[in-house]
Protein backbone atom coordinates (compact mmCIF):
# COMPACT_ATOMS: atom_id res chain seq x y z
CA UNK A 1 0.00 0.00 0.00
CA UNK A 2 0.93 3.80 -0.20
CA UNK A 3 2.21 5.42 2.75
CA UNK A 4 3.42 8.99 3.51
CA UNK A 5 5.89 10.34 5.03
CA UNK A 6 8.22 13.07 5.95
CA UNK A 7 10.75 13.73 2.93
CA UNK A 8 13.70 15.98 2.04
CA UNK A 9 13.04 19.33 4.24
CA UNK A 10 10.24 20.67 2.73
CA UNK A 11 8.78 17.69 0.94
CA UNK A 12 7.05 14.31 1.09
CA UNK A 13 7.63 11.23 0.44
CA UNK A 14 5.03 8.52 -0.68
CA UNK A 15 6.59 5.20 0.00
CA UNK A 16 5.00 1.63 -1.09
CA UNK A 17 4.82 -0.15 2.44
CA UNK A 18 3.34 -3.73 3.64
CA UNK A 19 -0.22 -3.88 4.19
CA UNK A 20 -1.19 -4.14 7.70
CA UNK A 21 -2.48 -7.65 8.93
CA UNK A 22 -4.51 -7.29 12.22
CA UNK A 23 -3.72 -9.71 15.26
CA UNK A 24 -6.65 -10.99 16.95
CA UNK A 25 -7.00 -7.86 19.16
CA UNK A 26 -6.49 -5.19 16.03
CA UNK A 27 -8.49 -4.12 13.68
CA UNK A 28 -7.56 -2.25 10.27
CA UNK A 29 -9.09 -0.14 8.54
CA UNK A 30 -9.05 1.35 5.10
CA UNK A 31 -8.60 5.26 5.31
CA UNK A 32 -11.13 7.59 4.28
CA UNK A 33 -10.38 10.72 5.12
CA UNK A 34 -7.21 12.34 6.72
CA UNK A 35 -6.60 15.89 8.34
CA UNK A 36 -3.57 18.12 7.21
CA UNK A 37 -2.22 19.79 10.63
CA UNK A 38 0.23 22.27 12.06
CA UNK A 39 2.11 19.62 13.53
CA UNK A 40 2.65 17.76 10.01
CA UNK A 41 3.56 20.98 8.58
CA UNK A 42 6.33 20.93 11.47
CA UNK A 43 7.61 17.52 10.85
CA UNK A 44 7.88 18.81 7.12
CA UNK A 45 9.83 22.02 7.67
CA UNK A 46 12.57 19.76 9.91
CA UNK A 47 12.54 16.58 7.98
CA UNK A 48 11.45 14.49 10.01
CA UNK A 49 11.36 14.22 13.84
CA UNK A 50 14.70 15.48 15.50
CA UNK A 51 16.67 12.39 17.03
CA UNK A 52 19.74 14.13 18.45
CA UNK A 53 21.47 17.34 19.10
CA UNK A 54 23.25 17.34 15.81
CA UNK A 55 20.14 17.94 13.77
CA UNK A 56 19.50 14.52 12.25
CA UNK A 57 15.70 13.60 11.86
CA UNK A 58 14.30 10.48 11.41
CA UNK A 59 11.32 9.79 9.00
CA UNK A 60 7.69 9.90 10.44
CA UNK A 61 4.92 8.57 8.84
CA UNK A 62 2.26 11.29 8.79
CA UNK A 63 -1.21 11.83 9.81
CA UNK A 64 -3.08 11.73 13.09
CA UNK A 65 -6.67 13.25 12.41
CA UNK A 66 -7.60 9.75 10.64
CA UNK A 67 -11.29 8.70 9.61
CA UNK A 68 -11.84 5.50 7.70
CA UNK A 69 -13.94 2.15 7.33
CA UNK A 70 -12.89 -1.07 9.16
CA UNK A 71 -12.12 -4.01 6.90
CA UNK A 72 -10.94 -6.22 8.92
CA UNK A 73 -11.53 -7.23 12.59
CA UNK A 74 -9.08 -9.66 14.81
CA UNK A 75 -10.45 -12.53 16.75
CA UNK A 76 -10.59 -11.22 19.82
CA UNK A 77 -12.42 -7.64 18.71
CA UNK A 78 -16.27 -7.97 19.49
CA UNK A 79 -16.86 -4.46 19.85
CA UNK A 80 -16.61 -2.96 16.12
CA UNK A 81 -17.72 -5.03 13.09
CA UNK A 82 -16.70 -4.81 9.35
CA UNK A 83 -18.14 -2.08 7.64
CA UNK A 84 -18.17 0.55 11.23
CA UNK A 85 -17.50 4.52 10.31
CA UNK A 86 -14.53 5.31 13.30
CA UNK A 87 -12.67 8.02 14.11
CA UNK A 88 -9.13 6.87 15.80
CA UNK A 89 -7.16 8.55 18.95
CA UNK A 90 -4.14 8.17 17.89
CA UNK A 91 -2.36 8.40 20.84
CA UNK A 92 -4.03 5.57 22.03
CA UNK A 93 -1.47 3.22 20.15
CA UNK A 94 1.10 1.23 22.10
CA UNK A 95 3.73 1.70 18.67
CA UNK A 96 3.73 5.41 19.72
CA UNK A 97 1.57 8.60 18.38
CA UNK A 98 0.18 8.05 14.90
CA UNK A 99 1.22 10.47 12.51
CA UNK A 100 2.78 12.03 15.40
CA UNK A 101 6.49 9.89 15.77
CA UNK A 102 5.06 6.63 16.38
CA UNK A 103 5.17 3.62 13.86
CA UNK A 104 2.10 3.91 12.09
CA UNK A 105 0.74 6.85 9.76
CA UNK A 106 -2.82 7.64 8.97
CA UNK A 107 -1.98 9.45 6.10
CA UNK A 108 -1.58 5.95 3.94
CA UNK A 109 -3.89 4.05 2.54
CA UNK A 110 -4.65 1.15 5.42
CA UNK A 111 -4.42 1.88 9.30
CA UNK A 112 -3.87 -0.59 12.12
CA UNK A 113 -5.44 0.40 15.00
CA UNK A 114 -3.67 -1.72 17.83
CA UNK A 115 -5.39 -3.40 20.80
CA UNK A 116 -8.63 -1.92 19.34
CA UNK A 117 -11.29 -1.17 21.99
CA UNK A 118 -14.24 1.26 21.40
CA UNK A 119 -13.95 4.55 23.71
CA UNK A 120 -10.10 4.04 23.77
CA UNK A 121 -8.63 3.43 20.38
CA UNK A 122 -11.65 4.01 18.28
CA UNK A 123 -15.30 5.35 18.03
CA UNK A 124 -18.06 4.30 15.50
CA UNK A 125 -19.77 7.69 13.98
CA UNK A 126 -22.89 7.64 12.21
CA UNK A 127 -23.48 6.71 8.63
CA UNK A 128 -24.60 10.18 7.84
CA UNK A 129 -21.36 11.91 9.11
CA UNK A 130 -19.43 12.36 6.05
CA UNK A 131 -15.63 11.07 6.51
CA UNK A 132 -13.98 14.38 5.79
CA UNK A 133 -16.35 16.15 8.69
CA UNK A 134 -15.33 12.48 11.04
CA UNK A 135 -11.49 13.52 10.26
CA UNK A 136 -11.98 16.92 12.02
CA UNK A 137 -12.80 15.13 15.54
CA UNK A 138 -9.19 14.89 16.75
CA UNK A 139 -8.71 18.48 16.30
CA UNK A 140 -11.99 19.27 17.69
CA UNK A 141 -10.94 17.60 21.05
CA UNK A 142 -8.27 19.80 21.40
CA UNK A 143 -10.33 23.15 20.40
CA UNK A 144 -13.26 21.74 23.41
CA UNK A 145 -9.89 20.53 25.58
CA UNK A 146 -9.50 24.85 25.72
CA UNK A 147 -13.10 25.61 26.20
CA UNK A 148 -13.09 23.26 29.09
CA UNK A 149 -9.53 24.60 30.46
CA UNK A 150 -11.66 28.32 29.98
CA UNK A 151 -14.36 26.86 32.16
CA UNK A 152 -16.48 29.40 30.37
CA UNK A 153 -19.71 30.03 31.64
CA UNK A 154 -23.00 30.99 29.75
CA UNK A 155 -22.67 34.49 31.14
CA UNK A 156 -19.63 34.90 30.13
CA UNK A 157 -18.22 37.28 27.54
CA UNK A 158 -15.13 35.86 25.33
CA UNK A 159 -12.88 36.53 22.76
CA UNK A 160 -11.05 34.42 20.44
CA UNK A 161 -7.98 35.31 18.46
CA UNK A 162 -6.98 33.59 15.68
CA UNK A 163 -9.72 32.13 13.23
CA UNK A 164 -7.97 28.78 12.25
CA UNK A 165 -9.44 25.68 12.59
CA UNK A 166 -8.65 25.34 16.29
CA UNK A 167 -9.74 28.76 17.17
CA UNK A 168 -13.03 28.35 14.89
CA UNK A 169 -13.91 24.71 17.03
CA UNK A 170 -13.38 26.69 20.01
CA UNK A 171 -16.03 29.25 18.78
CA UNK A 172 -17.92 26.33 18.05
CA UNK A 173 -17.75 24.56 21.28
CA UNK A 174 -18.21 28.07 23.66
CA UNK A 175 -21.31 28.85 21.77
CA UNK A 176 -22.72 25.11 22.05
CA UNK A 177 -21.82 25.37 25.49
CA UNK A 178 -24.08 28.82 25.67
CA UNK A 179 -21.81 31.39 26.29
CA UNK A 180 -23.63 34.84 25.58
CA UNK A 181 -21.01 36.51 23.62
CA UNK A 182 -17.83 35.33 21.40
CA UNK A 183 -15.80 37.66 19.31
CA UNK A 184 -13.07 36.18 17.20
CA UNK A 185 -10.13 38.47 16.02
CA UNK A 186 -8.51 37.64 13.28
CA UNK A 187 -6.15 39.69 10.25
CA UNK A 188 -7.31 37.82 7.38
CA UNK A 189 -11.04 38.89 6.41
CA UNK A 190 -11.90 35.39 4.65
CA UNK A 191 -11.42 33.44 8.22
CA UNK A 192 -13.73 36.20 9.77
CA UNK A 193 -16.50 35.55 7.61
CA UNK A 194 -16.28 31.66 8.16
CA UNK A 195 -16.01 32.83 12.11
CA UNK A 196 -19.41 34.41 11.75
CA UNK A 197 -20.92 31.60 9.97
CA UNK A 198 -19.93 29.11 12.94
CA UNK A 199 -21.26 31.32 15.01
CA UNK A 200 -19.68 33.78 16.46
CA UNK A 201 -21.36 37.19 17.66
CA UNK A 202 -18.97 39.45 16.49
CA UNK A 203 -15.80 39.65 14.30
CA UNK A 204 -12.15 42.07 15.00
CA UNK A 205 -9.85 42.53 12.25
CA UNK A 206 -7.19 42.92 14.33
CA UNK A 207 -4.57 44.35 11.16
CA UNK A 208 -6.95 47.94 10.94
CA UNK A 209 -8.96 48.00 14.10
CA UNK A 210 -8.58 48.76 18.12
CA UNK A 211 -8.58 45.43 19.28
CA UNK A 212 -9.30 46.94 23.13
CA UNK A 213 -11.61 49.56 21.67
CA UNK A 214 -13.85 47.17 19.50
CA UNK A 215 -14.01 45.31 22.77
CA UNK A 216 -14.94 47.66 25.03
CA UNK A 217 -17.94 48.47 22.17
CA UNK A 218 -18.97 44.86 22.17
CA UNK A 219 -18.53 44.34 26.13
CA UNK A 220 -18.80 46.91 27.95
CA UNK A 221 -16.59 48.45 30.19
CA UNK A 222 -14.66 47.03 33.22
CA UNK A 223 -11.67 47.89 35.54
CA UNK A 224 -8.07 46.35 36.39
CA UNK A 225 -6.82 46.17 39.76
CA UNK A 226 -5.86 49.74 39.78
CA UNK A 227 -9.51 51.05 38.49
CA UNK A 228 -7.73 51.66 34.96
CA UNK A 229 -10.89 50.71 32.42
CA UNK A 230 -10.83 48.11 30.56
CA UNK A 231 -13.11 46.15 28.35
CA UNK A 232 -15.76 43.61 30.28
CA UNK A 233 -14.06 40.76 28.55
CA UNK A 234 -14.26 37.45 30.76
CA UNK A 235 -11.68 34.88 28.67
CA UNK A 236 -9.28 35.49 26.47
CA UNK A 237 -7.94 32.23 24.18
CA UNK A 238 -5.07 32.33 22.27
CA UNK A 239 -5.34 30.00 19.06
CA UNK A 240 -2.70 32.43 17.34
CA UNK A 241 0.50 31.59 18.64
CA UNK A 242 2.15 35.12 18.31
CA UNK A 243 3.37 37.24 21.29
CA UNK A 244 1.32 40.51 20.22
CA UNK A 245 -2.05 38.29 20.61
CA UNK A 246 -0.85 37.49 24.45
CA UNK A 247 0.28 41.09 25.08
CA UNK A 248 -3.01 42.51 23.45
CA UNK A 249 -4.45 40.31 26.47
CA UNK A 250 -2.87 40.92 29.06
CA UNK A 251 -2.96 44.63 28.49
CA UNK A 252 -6.70 44.37 28.04
CA UNK A 253 -7.76 42.25 30.68
CA UNK A 254 -9.58 43.71 33.60
CA UNK A 255 -9.48 42.11 37.06
CA UNK A 256 -9.84 38.29 37.13
CA UNK A 257 -9.65 37.85 33.58
CA UNK A 258 -8.49 34.73 32.26
CA UNK A 259 -6.03 33.65 28.92
CA UNK A 260 -6.16 30.10 28.05
CA UNK A 261 -3.18 29.65 25.56
CA UNK A 262 -3.81 26.61 22.96
CA UNK A 263 -1.57 27.76 20.36
CA UNK A 264 1.99 26.51 19.41
CA UNK A 265 4.56 29.46 20.29
CA UNK A 266 7.40 27.86 18.39
CA UNK A 267 10.07 30.09 19.98
CA UNK A 268 10.33 32.20 23.19
CA UNK A 269 8.96 35.44 23.00
CA UNK A 270 8.81 38.53 25.39
CA UNK A 271 5.35 39.42 27.13
CA UNK A 272 4.38 41.75 29.14
CA UNK A 273 4.16 40.18 32.61
CA UNK A 274 4.03 43.15 34.65
CA UNK A 275 0.73 43.73 33.26
CA UNK A 276 -0.34 40.44 35.05
CA UNK A 277 -0.38 42.82 38.49
CA UNK A 278 -2.56 45.03 36.78
CA UNK A 279 -5.46 42.79 36.45
CA UNK A 280 -4.10 39.43 38.17
CA UNK A 281 -4.93 37.47 35.06
CA UNK A 282 -4.79 33.79 35.55
CA UNK A 283 -3.05 32.76 32.30
CA UNK A 284 -3.21 28.76 31.62
CA UNK A 285 -1.81 26.43 28.85
CA UNK A 286 -4.22 23.92 27.28
CA UNK A 287 -2.34 20.89 25.33
CA UNK A 288 -4.04 17.82 23.61
CA UNK A 289 -7.27 15.82 24.92
CA UNK A 290 -6.96 14.17 28.06
CA UNK A 291 -10.30 12.82 28.16
CA UNK A 292 -12.11 14.60 25.04
CA UNK A 293 -10.91 12.44 22.09
CA UNK A 294 -14.50 10.55 21.80
CA UNK A 295 -16.38 12.99 23.99
CA UNK A 296 -16.64 15.38 21.15
CA UNK A 297 -17.68 12.29 18.82
CA UNK A 298 -21.82 13.06 19.17
CA UNK A 299 -21.56 16.56 19.19
CA UNK A 300 -19.49 16.55 16.20
CA UNK A 301 -22.17 14.04 14.44
CA UNK A 302 -25.08 16.00 15.77
CA UNK A 303 -23.49 19.31 14.43
CA UNK A 304 -21.23 18.40 11.14
CA UNK A 305 -22.53 20.88 8.82
CA UNK A 306 -21.86 23.48 11.30
CA UNK A 307 -18.35 21.61 12.18
CA UNK A 308 -18.06 21.01 7.82
CA UNK A 309 -17.25 24.74 7.31
CA UNK A 310 -14.29 24.30 8.92
CA UNK A 311 -13.28 22.42 5.37
CA UNK A 312 -11.18 24.51 2.90
CA UNK A 313 -9.83 22.12 0.88
CA UNK A 314 -10.92 18.50 -0.01
CA UNK A 315 -7.79 16.78 -2.17
CA UNK A 316 -7.78 13.31 -3.59
CA UNK A 317 -5.12 10.81 -2.28
CA UNK A 318 -3.94 10.61 -5.74
CA UNK A 319 -3.20 14.25 -5.71
CA UNK A 320 -1.19 14.18 -2.03
CA UNK A 321 1.52 15.97 -3.09
CA UNK A 322 -0.76 19.50 -3.95
CA UNK A 323 -2.73 18.33 -0.42
CA UNK A 324 0.66 19.56 1.73
CA UNK A 325 2.10 22.19 -0.94
CA UNK A 326 -1.27 23.85 0.20
CA UNK A 327 -1.07 23.36 3.80
CA UNK A 328 2.78 24.81 3.38
CA UNK A 329 1.67 27.96 1.95
CA UNK A 330 0.74 30.41 4.42
CA UNK A 331 -2.75 31.98 3.53
CA UNK A 332 -3.21 29.28 0.89
CA UNK A 333 -5.74 27.29 2.87
CA UNK A 334 -7.44 26.79 6.07
CA UNK A 335 -8.08 23.13 6.58
CA UNK A 336 -7.03 20.37 4.43
CA UNK A 337 -8.57 16.94 4.46
CA UNK A 338 -7.00 14.28 1.95
CA UNK A 339 -9.80 11.57 0.96
CA UNK A 340 -9.71 8.52 -0.40
CA UNK A 341 -12.12 7.18 -2.85
CA UNK A 342 -15.40 7.97 -1.90
CA UNK A 343 -15.66 9.72 1.36
CA UNK A 344 -19.31 10.45 1.54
Amino acid sequence: MKSVQTGAPGAIAVVDIERPAPGPRDVLLRMRAVGICGTDVTFLHLGGMPIGPDGQTRAVPLGHEPAGEVVEVGAEVTDVKVGDRVVVNPQAAPSGIIGCGGALGGMSEYLLIEDAVVGTSLAVIPDEVPYDVAALNEPMAVALHCVNRSEAKPGDKVLVFGAGPIGLGATIWLKLRGVAHVTVADVLPERLRTALAVGADAVIDSSREDVAARLAELHGTGANSLGQPRPDTDIYIDAAGVAAVVNTALTSAKWGAKLVTVAVHKKPEPIDLGAILRSEMTILGSQGYPTEIFEVTPQLARHWDRFARLISHRVPFADVEHAFRLALTPGAAEKVIVTFGDEG
